[in-house]
């Protein structure tokens, strides 16, 4: 066969059924889980081979993996075949390799994908009268041992993670702790988990320790750190918070998060990285978001102690910097960016940098409460105002205006107009494969140059040439008649202000902090007070490490 690579991945394809396996979907490591490799020879009676050869796959995914191991430990599955997807090695790319020819479908399609049969990987034979399904060892056993162990008998498999015992196991007695962990898990509201408990109590499955009346009184423990003031809920000790949360209050490791939704007006620290939960410090329902709140609401959680760097979107930032709002003509905090001179915004990249934040001067209103530099950019905020660009600069009559419309119902014709997407809605029609089919030739190469930036900066990952995908960007969307805005003017003249890892320093964490709080806010209805902030606090701590087989998709400490 020719040397070069196949178009996919051969380990993205089942070595037991052939199928493709999902990009977040779980696979297993034939080479290494060995109790999947002894039930596929009991099945199938042939032995796992070429795991040493390229063209064939190392992985098992999660569907055959569960099968054959309810199958080998005695329960009522059965694989749809008899015999397995057999790997040869293929002769050339374009008619007889496996991983060349398929084309897996994605969503809803992605069941009726082909899954052909090749000289060098035959397709799956299935159950019949003279194949039928064969019987597993650990019955086979318990046949052989009934007759003289009828009352007590054990089965014990080929492989030692396979055993069966027949006497009944004695129920764990769920503690304190672990009765805890199970309430923030499942995000159970103080009522529901003192009847939660009264259930588990009354059949004996609680130990002594359990107390139902705590859960009323849960929220003390970090309440405490939290006062209220001029309908401003805030954290007074926030390094008396870090330390009875159980870690170290680095402030180099945590930025701070800015924002307001349609109900609140909310300050929180994001972890740099990403691998903690988000911390609220300031919370009101009251206070609109302007100047005067954000510079209240900082002095309150004393951040001048902290320092913390700062995110929010760029209204925020105006806050921050003392920046009069609106379509001004300064609107650049760094630097003195006419946003009304159109005829050079595409031409000239380098701009007067803002020397001095003098009251009265270049859309200068208020004195800045924070350091300019320790602001960072938001790369989600950047993202929204990228495509709020590009969806208004195409034609509203043509096909691909007109998919756009199909392709969200939910969202109202003039939202559509305006461009405005939220972060999910973003991420759903870049992965969409006939948008992009729609467009005309400079309409898809400006959606391909976004979609390479989107991937290869405003990400987890810097593409080694982020600086070419980046001006490529700017003119395809000067071509195509899009307006320079505040987000773009952002990348065309200041990259040098971006972190390395944008991904990192995101406000993508931040906002999904309004998601979570909006039901705290639910069930607190108007008592916004410091037992909502300790309640929610009380939600984020992991008090024992044991592992579960289903996980929660929550961040603990």
């Amino acid at each position: 066969m020719a040397s070069r690579t196949c178009r996919r991945d051969a380990d993205s394809f089942c070595y037991i059924c052939g199928e493709f396996i999902k990009v977040r979907e779980k696979k297993y490591d034939l080479s290494t889980n060995l109790k999947i490799c002894e039930a596929y020879q009991a099945y199938f009676h042939l032995p796992v081979k070429n795991q040493d050869k390229k063209w064939a796959p190392h992985v098992s995914c999660n569907s055959c993996r569960y099968i054959l191991d309810g199958w080998y430990r005695g329960e009522k599955r059965a694989m749809k075949f008899a015999v397995p997807r057999i790997w040869r090695e293929p002769r050339d790319h374009h008619t007889d390799c496996y991983f060349c020819i398929v084309n897996p479908l994605k969503g809803k399609n992605s069941r009726k994908t082909s899954y052909p049969n090749l000289p060098s990987s035959s397709a799956p034979i299935p159950h019949t009268e003279n194949n039928p399904v064969p019987a597993p060892p650990v019955l086979e056993n318990q046949l052989l041992s009934q007759g003289s162990h009828q009352s007590q008998s054990s089965c014990v498999s080929v492989h030692s993670e396979f055993v069966l015992e027949s006497e009944p196991k004695i129920p764990h007695l769920i503690n304190s702790e672990d009765f805890n962990d199970l309430i923030r898990d499942l995000n159970l509201p103080k009522s529901k988990a003192e009847l939660l408990a009264s259930r588990l109590k009354q059949r004996n499955l609680l130990t002594p320790d359990v107390r139902i009346s705590h859960q009323r009184k849960r929220h003390e423990e970090f309440s405490c750190f939290f006062s209220k003031e001029d309908g401003l809920c805030f954290c007074h000790d926030v390094k008396g918070l870090f330390e009875e949360i159980g870690i170290p209050c680095h402030t180099t490791e945590w930025r701070l998060f800015i924002d307001s939704s349609t109900k609140s007006l909310k300050a929180v620290l994001l972890h740099n990285g990403n691998k903690f939960p988000s911390i609220p410090l300031a919370h009101s329902v009251h206070l609109k978001e302007n100047y005067d709140s954000i510079k209240m609401l900082l002095t309150a959680i004393k951040y001048m102690e902290y320092k913390w760097e700062v995110i929010g979107d760029f209204k925020m930032v105006c806050f921050l910097t003392g920046m009069q709002g609106g379509y001004t003509k300064f609107s650049c905090y760094l630097c003195l960016w006419d946003s009304r001179n159109d005829a050079a915004h595409y031409r000239q990249k380098h701009w007067p940098a803002r020397a001095e934040y003098e009251v009265g001067k270049s859309n200068i209103k208020w004195e800045a409460i924070v350091d300019p530099k320790s602001i960072l950019m938001p790369p989600l905020h950047i993202k929204l105002g990228l495509i709020k660009q590009f969806v208004k600069a195409l034609n509203h009559e043509s096909e691909a205006f007109k998919y756009l419309n199909s392709f969200f119902p939910k969202l109202s014709e003039a939202k559509i107009k305006a461009g405005i997407f939220i972060g999910p809605q973003i991420k759903k029609i870049m992965d969409c494969d006939i948008f992009p089919e729609l467009l005309n030739n400079e309409e898809k190469k400006a959606w391909n140059s976004f979609k390479a930036v989107v991937r290869g900066f405003l990400g987890n990952h810097r593409a080694e040439n982020y600086e070419e995908l980046i001006t490529d960007m700017i003119t395809n969307f000067s071509i195509i008649g899009c307006r320079m805005s505040l987000k773009m003017h952002m990348l065309h003249s200041h990259l040098d202000k971006f972190k390395s890892n944008m991904g990192a320093f995101s406000e993508e964490q931040g906002e999904r902090f309004h998601q979570d709080i909006m039901e705290f806010e639910r069930r607190y209805q108007g008592q916004y007070t410091e037992s909502m902030m300790g309640d929610y606090i009380w939600g984020l701590i992991r008090e024992t490490s044991f592992e579960h087989a289903r996980k929660s998709k929550s961040v603990h400490f």
